[in-house]
């Protein structure tokens, strides 16, 4: 044999939960055009949470299985994609990135609380100043946003913890996570994240690591639950 072997990446569970609604789909327990049963019934059919559950229907609307109807319910599309294989990787699992984050992000903003400076400080509040105003004009502050966790990540005076937070963050335009966001993520939700982001500022303007450690991870899980649970 020549050159080397193939890595097979490891199916993530959404896909796995996606690929047994597929085979119930396929099985004709449900039929094209007929809406599935409640994220709590089908979750307990399946055995699985149902974050899980929500990231599986994501991943099933993108390629056409299914279509997913703000307050109605999700239904099989007339023409699904249940016959194609078995369900592509569309990005990390949404819950588990927004863990991983809350772990590292929440270990970082701990060094950086001892050491920024006003300068520092200064231009966390300017970037929360511009992620309101673009809140009020109605616009999502994607940008601001990842600046203001970036430039904390910064502070920390780690190189490579750094550039973690930034790779995580941009794992947020992944099809499956963008699509969570199209869906879930509005002018509220976004109001209380610069609410949120505002406690994380007052927490480092104080430099108490804990407490700046707490309102981070605060923040990251309801922003988790605001993606997955709501």
């Amino acid at each position: 044999m020549n050159g080397q072997a193939k890595i097979v990446e490891p199916r993530r569970l959404y896909q796995q939960v996606a690929d047994q609604i597929r085979d119930l789909i396929d099985g004709g327990e449900f039929q094209p055009g007929t809406r599935l049963p409640s994220e709590r019934d089908l979750a307990q059919k399946l055995g699985v949470s149902r974050p899980s559950l929500r990231e599986a229907l994501i991943a099933l609307e993108i390629d056409g299985s299914v279509e997913i109807r703000m307050g109605s319910g999700v239904y099989v599309s007339l023409e699904n994609g249940a016959q194609q294989a078995r369900t592509r990787s569309l990005g990390d699992s949404p819950s588990e990135l927004m863990q991983a984050r809350s772990t590292l992000e929440g270990a970082t903003i701990v060094m950086a609380a001892s050491r920024i400076d006003d300068a520092g400080l200064l231009s966390l509040r300017a970037t929360l100043d511009e992620m309101k105003r673009e809140i009020e004009a109605g616009r999502k502050p994607l940008d601001q946003d990842r600046r203001f966790h970036t430039m904390i990540a910064e502070q920390s005076g780690n190189t490579i913890l750094a550039r973690l937070v930034a790779d995580l963050f941009d794992d947020r335009h992944s099809p499956i996570s963008t699509q969570l966001r199209v869906k879930f993520e509005d002018r509220g939700t976004w109001g209380f994240a610069l609410e949120e982001h505002e406690a994380i500022l007052a927490a480092l303007e104080s430099h108490d690591p804990l407490l700046a450690q707490a309102a981070m991870r605060i923040h990251l899980e309801n922003s988790r639950r605001r993606w997955i649970e709501t």
